[in-house]
């Protein structure tokens, strides 16, 4: 934590006049209460708020398919039939990827489980009696993983007729701890050594606001013979990723928390070159997969698109898909490595007020459980509360302070850095600081 902040009104507001990112806080439309007062908005982490290009972008679509009914596929000022290639490469560059590892369609646990199909195969071996023996086919992942990773992950497993139990490595944070340590992850990597078939973690934990080490997990997978994924639904748009680098195998996320697309919406996904120009990658096939020179020939025989592309099932959610490509100009503006400095410095002045509060006001009982090293969470400090957190919680809403309550006693409170201001964050340790109990 930077001791050098002080916990003043101005000087937040010096560092706001700093702040090369200030101008897209306006492109934003903010929450407001029954009264119409604009409220603090900290939980991005959940859902992101509105850019207000948003409608435009929406009813140009509306005004093509009014004027163009079919053929707007073919006309129009964005043709449909190929614009999910619109999003392509603003996508790439919240992947850090090349353009043809990253595609966007469907939604999140949809797509975990297209991805889950190609790149969970467990291997059997027959036994003597004709019993059929699991080898390589154990997955690893955080316990107390969002429940659609669970859910998905208990599914593919005994897809293939295996128990969930015996199929999956959960890891727990030490005793006393709530964290994960990464030598803890890597050594329980190394002890499952060839039974492993896929790690599976989520980029920055959900409930602890954690980001795990990716390039770590993914080379520890690889050592062994398995493969790396990731769900990056808190980490896309949220930390500068890098996973062409980092040489992740997959991943997918959603576009509606740091991405600002809109509740339900649309969902990232990338797959490494390695997987994804070789057509002999298994997957589930639908048209829109099919190559595009060739796919309105309707012949049978699927011949999968190059790259990410090729997991394709359906045409895409043009809608959707406006609005998603309208928060990605304003990621592609601002650049992720500046978000991610922002994010930073953002974050820890969070802590250092909210830790100013605890040292003034007597009736605040909290711990961070989110990491202190910056290097190891993203926008998103979890405090932990004792029995008057809910109560806490609610006196924050009443101060027109917009955070996220996680039974049993969690507060998730995450600036972000593309619209939320260090005045916002004085102001939130400032309630903090005036909770009567």
């Amino acid at each position: 934590m930077n001791q050098s902040f002080e916990n003043t009104a101005e000087f937040a507001a010096q560092l706001d006049q700093k702040d090369s990112l200030s101008q897209f806080r306006e492109q934003f439309h903010f929450s407001k209460n029954e009264n119409g007062e604009t409220q603090i908005y900290l939980c991005g982490n959940s859902l992101g708020l509105q850019p207000k290009s948003a409608k435009q972008a929406l009813i140009n679509e509306l005004e093509d398919w009014a004027k163009w009914g079919v053929e707007g596929h073919f006309h129009g000022r964005k043709p449909w039939f190929h614009y999910h290639k619109f999003l392509t490469d603003y996508t790439a560059e919240i992947a850090g990827a090349k353009p043809h590892e990253v595609v966007v369609m469907n939604h999140l646990t949809v797509n975990l489980h297209l991805l889950m199909y190609s790149f969970y195969r467990p291997t059997f071996t027959t036994s003597a009696s004709g019993e059929k023996i699991p080898q390589r086919y154990k997955i690893i992942m955080e316990a107390g993983a969002f429940p659609s990773d669970m859910y998905a992950v208990q599914s593919q497993v005994e897809g293939h007729g295996l128990r969930y139990d015996d199929a999956v490595i959960e890891l727990s944070p030490r005793n006393g701890e709530f964290t994960l340590r990464t030598e803890d992850i890597l050594s329980a990597i190394a002890e499952a050594g060839d039974q492993l078939a896929l790690s599976f973690f989520s980029g920055v934990q959900y409930y602890t606001g954690q980001l795990f080490n990716i390039p770590a997990i993914t080379k520890a997978a690889h050592a062994v013979g398995a493969l790396a994924g990731f769900d990056l639904a808190h980490t896309a748009g949220n930390i500068d990723l890098q996973l062409h680098d980092w040489d992740v195998d997959f991943a997918a996320w959603c576009s509606y928390k740091y991405l600002n697309s809109g509740p339900g919406n649309v969902s990232g996904v990338y797959i490494h070159e390695r997987h994804g120009l070789n057509p002999e990658t298994k997957r589930m096939s639908g048209w829109w997969g099919h190559k595009e020179d060739v796919r309105f020939l309707m012949k049978r025989g699927y011949i999968p698109e190059p790259g990410a592309a090729g997991w394709q099932m359906s045409n895409a959610p043009v809608f959707g898909m406006a609005v998603h490509l309208a928060s990605l100009e304003l990621f592609h503006e601002a650049t992720m490595s500046r978000l991610r400095e922002k994010s930073r410095s953002l974050t820890s002045y969070l802590e250092f007020v909210l830790s100013q509060a605890k040292l003034s006001n007597p009736v605040l009982q909290f711990n961070i459980i989110t990491p202190a090293n910056p290097d190891e969470r993203g926008a998103q400090l979890s405090l932990l509360t004792d029995d008057k957190g809910k109560a806490l919680f609610d006196y924050l809403f009443a101060k027109n302070i917009i955070a996220d309550w996680r039974e049993p006693n969690v507060i998730r409170v995450a600036p972000a850095p593309m619209y939320n201001s260090y005045s916002d964050v004085f102001a939130v340790g400032k309630a903090f600081m005036d909770f009567p109990g």
